[in-house]
């Protein structure tokens, strides 16, 4: 059991023993219908009634690369000296990318390059062990402690908002359910939109002020416009609601639970909800660096919340979010069962980045993006603020983890993301 002190943000606890799962994937292959609904913990009927809806495809958990006659190979282009490592370093030559790159496959790097400062006016340049603010890349540290409370039985996924929370609508408290709230499909739109967000980020100082503060803002947003399930819309909003059940279910204060049971499972001991007096005055956490109007990089900080919060800005290593794939591999977040509803696709979901990669579909998940490329699957998340961008990505025909960590801007992250998958996934460079 690890224990996390937010004072001193240091980690106590040992080291947890690893056993590498095979390179074609996890021991899950998918589920028929029946036996997921079973999971689930509810009768058929009441599972449908809610929305569950479950692909025929197996789940990415299981896929195996049949389409990569260079399966299980890292390719060159991937290594030190290749295509992505050249591309990478022209981009911090022109200063538009400052971070963290790892490329690792069965927990051995492969490529670790890291550019630019951490902290402009001390001059403290990025490294391997520098924290960076992972932006979105958090809802899956959400999604996985919402998936854990189902494994032990401690909520079932058709249960709605109104049977752990207070102070909603009817038509969000009784339609509304975690399945929902997990795919993007609650309809209950983004908190980081509202004025209410924009003023209170700038006078909440601490992360009670953060938590009921943004769930003041949400019971307060507009019931969804079309019936929940009926469409996907990314939603803030709806993945904080998820942090709130967490808190009600477990009995813990959010912040607490992820600790223990997410960073804590996974060994990811530099990671935390760091508040911004600590993000300012750690050497060890990387400042972000914003663009203004004039096209000058400044401090982004003041424009950031005191903390993070379920829907957003966790920090960690770039070795960090490599440890989290490789945990939830090993079993070490969820077992194998869970670890398939987690990561099996639920739908079709909305992808913007086809310019990068014409021939990949996207589904969502309980959590990460699912990618179909070339006869794989790529599975990950990305996060962006101003001065934040993160993208973590895992290929499990390959076994490779692919992690992007920056303190600049995100336009870029998900260019250089999208090279390695394109790498990775056999697609042309």
């Amino acid at each position: 059991m690890h224990e996390r002190d937010l004072d001193s943000r240091r980690v106590v606890g040992a080291a947890g023993t690893r056993h590498r799962a095979q390179a074609n994937g996890a021991d899950v292959t998918g589920f028929s219908r029946r036996s997921v609904l079973r999971a689930l913990g509810a009768a058929g009927a009441a599972s449908a009634a809610s929305g569950v809806a479950l692909s025929a495809a197996p789940a990415p958990a299981g896929a195996a690369g049949s389409g990569s006659p260079d399966h299980g190979r890292v390719p060159d282009d991937l290594r030190p000296g290749g295509a992505y490592d050249r591309f990478v370093a022209e981009l911090a030559e022109r200063d538009e990318f400052s971070g963290t790159i790892l490329v690792s496959q069965r927990g051995r790097t492969v490529l670790s390059r890291s550019y630019g400062l951490a902290d402009k006016e001390r001059e403290i340049p990025n490294a391997r062990d520098t924290i960076f603010a992972t932006g979105s890349v958090t809802k899956l540290f959400t999604a996985i402690a919402v998936v854990q409370l189902a494994e032990r039985e401690q909520l079932r996924f058709h249960q709605t908002v109104g049977e752990f929370l207070d102070g909603f609508a009817p038509e969000v408290a009784d339609a509304v359910t975690v399945h929902h709230l997990l795919i993007h499909t609650s309809g209950l739109g983004d908190y980081v939109q509202t004025d209410a967000w924009k003023e209170g980020r700038q006078v909440w100082d601490s992360p009670e002020e953060i938590m009921a503060g943004i769930s003041g803002i949400v019971r307060g947003q507009p019931a969804p416009a079309v019936p929940p399930g009926d469409a996907e819309a990314y939603s803030n909003s709806g993945y904080h609601v998820l942090g709130e059940i967490v808190a009600a279910v477990s009995g813990q204060p959010y912040y607490d639970y992820v600790r223990e049971h997410v960073f804590g499972s996974a060994d990811m001991t530099d990671a935390d909800f760091y508040t911004k007096p600590a993000w300012r005055d750690d050497p060890r956490i990387a400042i972000p660096y914003t663009l203004d109007a004039a096209g000058d990089r400044v401090d982004a900080l003041d424009q950031l919340p005191y903390t993070g919060a379920p829907a957003g800005n966790a920090h960690a290593t770039a070795d960090g979010l490599a440890g989290f794939a490789r945990a939830l591999d090993d079993d070490d977040l969820l077992g194998s069962l869970y670890r398939g509803i987690y990561l099996d696709t639920k739908r079709p979901g909305l992808w913007s980045d086809t310019q990068d990669m014409p021939s990949q579909v996207k589904f969502n998940t309980y959590g990460p993006h699912a990618l179909l490329v070339n006869e794989q699957w790529g599975l990950g998340h990305n996060g962006g603020a101003p001065g934040i961008g993160a993208y973590l990505e895992w290929y499990p025909a390959q076994d490779i983890v692919s992690v992007v960590l920056c303190n600049y801007d995100a336009q870029m992250t998900s260019t250089i993301a999208a090279t390695a998958r394109r790498i990775a996934m056999g697609g042309d460079w």
